[in-house]
């Protein structure tokens, strides 16, 4: 059943939120009111992206031309999508609203329609413009996914996130983020997404979107291709690294990827999808969770074909965003952390740069170059809250943890462990990137914990 009169069924969203402080991490920001758009779907149900409800405390949505407001609750959010599904309490809110269908991806040059609720008005708004590109991007919500998108130059502004695009009455996108810089450059999120999104709900659990453990490389080369006995000059891509543990077990590196779910994979490591010239990771993509992917390789001179399972990759949370609150421990003073990208962002907008190569390196690149050194868990000295027991301490905070009375540090779990189970006099910190140690006296440290845990307004020693 299809709505005659789309615009009825876009809904205005507003929700009221609060940020973990991930700087000092038992706190929170100020509370921040903001409005976004979304859709009724089947099923009594309101598509949203999750950046509209990321950390709301409490979501409100209203009609088309109606002024009441009704409360509102996340049923599903993929933050690594950036789509969610919205429950309303009051059923009665669905009445007289009819669902809007999904459509499918629109072709480049086609013309299609946003609509939604803009900041800066309470109307409804529509804006029309073209298709300009289908690719891969990466998807701000998570900071380190990259899906399929669709480039438009119709206007998409904060507050139309979360509103269908539309072409033929049908959904064809959720409008999701801009290009700062660029002008006339919208981007949403295609049928593709959002058709896996719902798919992978169907069974109450939402799991994401599966990687196949590889990172592919261009295989132009022609003598290279020739001592690989490549016929094709043009078909396959070589595989260089293997990141999951199903990668490791079904491929090995050199394998030259010729095809996988059924798509050739040009030289450059790019697949056609759809018309559309996209990196070949889509046809990885496209697959649920745990399911498996036809692919055809080059090995040792012959074709080989092989069913590769694939995950959703769970191993890089820290270097994403990661919506969940902050893992903390508080000792005498000094408040540990992970290092993650959530707690660079604290270091301000140019928190990149800010941060120096050596925290970046450990976070992003050292599980590549020199995995048998790599950390699970990485852990900071946050910061350290003054207190006669940590006077003398001239690390301040902002530093990476190595060891904690002589044992390697790999996780949150070894910090605490570390200094729980040790009985001699005194703790020994020693830190990353050579920044020498610190010292502190046990039983001053336990006896003053408490009291700098009150003087400081920490309910909790620790959050795991």
């Amino acid at each position: 059943m299809e709505a005659a009169e789309p615009e009825k069924s876009v809904i205005q969203i507003f929700t009221f939120s609060q940020e973990p402080d991930w700087d000092e991490p038992w706190n929170s920001s100020q509370v921040r009111r903001a409005t976004g758009s979304g859709f009724v779907i089947e099923g009594n149900r309101i598509m949203t992206n999750a950046h509209v409800v990321s950390w709301a405390k409490q979501i409100m949505v209203r009609r088309f031309q109606d002024s009441r407001p009704h409360l509102a609750q996340v049923a599903y959010v993929g933050h690594d999508c950036d789509l969610a599904l919205l429950e309303v309490e009051d059923e009665t809110f669905f009445e007289g609203l009819k669902p809007l269908s999904i459509g499918v991806l629109p072709e480049v040059r086609s013309v299609v329609n946003t609509i939604g609720y803009p900041a800066g008005g309470e109307q409804i708004s529509y804006t029309s413009g073209v298709v300009s590109r289908v690719e891969l991007i990466n998807y701000v919500q998570p900071g380190n996914r990259s899906l399929l998108a669709v480039q438009t130059d119709a206007a998409i502004n904060p507050g139309n996130s979360g509103g269908p695009v539309m072409m033929d009455d049908q959904v064809v996108g959720v409008a999701f983020q801009g290009t700062p810089g660029l002008e006339n450059t919208g981007f949403f999120i295609p049928p593709p997404v959002i058709q896996h999104f719902l798919k992978d709900v169907q069974d109450t659990h939402y799991h994401g979107f599966p990687q196949a453990g590889i990172r592919l490389s261009p295989l132009i080369n022609p003598a290279y291709r020739k001592y690989l006995k490549l016929e094709a000059p043009d078909l396959g891509a070589r595989i260089d690294t293997l990141m999951s543990d199903s990668a490791k077990e079904f491929l090995r590196e050199d394998d030259v990827l010729l095809e996988a779910n059924g798509y050739p994979v040009s030289a450059d490591t790019t697949i056609l999808y759809e018309g559309n010239q996209v990196h070949g990771g889509i046809a990885f993509s496209q697959a649920q969770h745990s399911s498996k992917v036809p692919v055809k390789i080059w090995r040792d001179g012959g074709e080989l074909e092989l069913e590769l399972p694939v995950f959703v990759n769970y191993k890089d949370r820290l270097e994403g965003n990661q919506y969940v609150p902050p893992k903390y421990f508080a000792y005498a003073g000094l408040i540990f952390t992970p290092l993650s990208r959530d707690y660079l962002s604290s270091f301000g907008q140019n928190w990149s740069a800010v941060a120096g190569i050596g925290l970046l390196y450990e976070l992003f690149y050292r599980k590549n170059t020199e995995p048998e050194r790599s950390r699970t868990e990485p852990v900071m000295l946050s910061t350290v809250l003054a207190h006669p027991v940590n006077a003398n301490m001239e690390i301040r905070g902002r530093v990476l943890v190595d060891s904690v009375n002589g044992k390697r540090i790999d996780s949150m779990n070894d910090l605490i462990k570390a200094f729980e189970s040790h009985e001699g006099s005194h703790h020994l910190i020693e830190f990353g990137e050579r920044l020498g140690f610190e010292c502190l006296d046990r039983d001053a440290a336990n006896s003053a914990n408490n009291q700098i845990l009150q003087t400081y307004g920490i309910q909790l020693d620790r959050q795991l």
